[in-house]
């Protein structure tokens, strides 16, 4: 299900999960902090949004969310940027963002390459993105993709 804008999936994400009852965090490297004011600007965030941690140098990925090193830009990168955002954090729900901005490539992978993780307890949900555009039309759809999988793992569970 794709919404109008990411504005209305950011307050769809807000009613829900506090409706539930739910707390959000959020780790992201490629998107520098751009995930988490889309996040903060949604209605009532003060009451569900833990906070972020911008993990754009790799030893803030290893050192402080636990991230096995290692490559960054990939799948594994993603869940446990998700899962240290979780646990470090104190949240239920967590959104995480890894990939290629751009301009040019970075671990032999295409500028667009995009990974984001969901983590909602001990579930996981991770996706593989490729995004045209500039960087800043990767890290917008980036973090538009990240919102709308949210949306899509607590319609699972």
């Amino acid at each position: 299900m794709t919404r109008e804008t990411t504005d209305d999936a950011v307050e769809e994400l807000a009613r829900r999960v506090t409706s539930r009852g739910l707390t959000v965090a959020v780790a992201e490297s490629l998107t520098c902090g751009k995930l988490s004011s889309t996040l903060g600007a949604a209605g009532e965030a003060s009451e569900w949004f833990r906070g972020g941690v911008v993990a754009y140098s790799n030893e803030v990925k290893f050192g402080v969310l636990g991230v096995t090193p290692g490559p960054v830009i990939s799948e594994r990168c993603a869940r446990e940027l998700a899962a240290g955002a979780r646990r470090l954090l104190g949240a239920d729900l967590a959104l995480s963002a890894t990939g290629v901005g751009g301009p040019g490539s970075e671990e032999g992978k295409p500028q667009g390459t995009v990974y984001t993780a969901v983590a909602l307890g001990e579930h996981v949900d991770v996706r593989e993105w490729h995004f045209a555009g500039e960087p800043d039309d990767v890290l917008r759809e980036t973090a538009r993709a990240a919102v709308e999988q949210a949306l899509a793992v607590l319609d699972e569970h």
